[in-house]
């Protein structure tokens, strides 16, 4: 599965860890992405979308 949204395009962040000693090591972040079925142009369609904008009602989503 990408690790990108289809609809915001948010992608996985990258950055460091710093512990209480302020020791860094390096990480990344990636969103809740959820493969769901869509409704695009009246077609239902496979996408990969955050849960923001599933929350958001950015798509309509098929069930």
């Amino acid at each position: 599965m990408s690790k990108f949204c289809e609809i915001c395009k948010k992608g996985v962040m990258s950055g460091n860890l710093v512990s209480h000693s302020n020791r860094k090591q390096r990480t990344s972040w990636a969103p809740n992405i959820q493969k769901v079925t869509v409704m695009v142009n009246g077609t239902p369609r496979k996408m990969n979308v955050c849960t923001r904008c599933l929350r958001s009602n950015k798509v309509e989503r098929v069930i």
